[in-house]
């Protein structure tokens, strides 16, 4: 029986060949003429070489290829915000406080600065009751209730045929 002890050895080094880097003609020659096969990777970095055109010319392509940034808010929903918040009378840290926004997005808006934001529309449409999306902005929104009044006053009108 073998000793417990011994030594395992699994796999052989010697049997494998290590790449190694050739950093002169004539180890790489010694190399060609022993038969072993050679690999050439070309290098990538050029640090104390000057650059021929091609940073300016990819500068270009990428100056070419940026993306458009996005639309800001119409001018007149600018408008539209402080003439509704004009006429209930608010300033703009009441109004911010009522639509649960800093003063500083309501700013930004006013001035046309912001971007787009369907939520923050909303809240100033319910507060300021008028519309600033779509067609007709700054025309005065009718109250949800209002509509269905209407309608129930037309069922509840009495019918001439019977």
């Amino acid at each position: 029986m073998s000793d417990p002890w011994a030594p395992v050895v699994i796999g052989n080094r010697a049997n494998k060949k290590i790449p190694t880097v050739v950093r002169n003609e004539s180890d790489l020659n010694k190399a060609r003429r022993t038969g072993a096969a050679i690999q050439t990777d070309k290098k990538l970095s050029q640090a104390n070489k000057t650059t021929s055109g091609d940073h300016a010319r990819i500068a270009k392509l990428d100056r070419d290829n940026e993306v458009a940034p996005p639309a800001k808010i119409a001018p007149a929903v600018g408008k539209a915000i402080i003439q509704g918040r004009n006429d209930k009378g608010l300033t703009q840290k009441d109004l911010a406080q009522k639509i649960n926004e800093t003063p500083r997005v309501l700013q930004d808006y006013e001035s046309g600065k912001a971007v787009p934001s369907q939520v923050v529309l909303t809240k100033l449409e319910r507060v300021l009751e008028i519309k600033l999306r779509g067609a007709d902005i700054g025309k005065k929104l009718e109250p949800k209730g209002k509509k269905k009044e209407e309608k129930k006053d037309d069922k509840s009108a009495p019918s001439g045929s019977k």
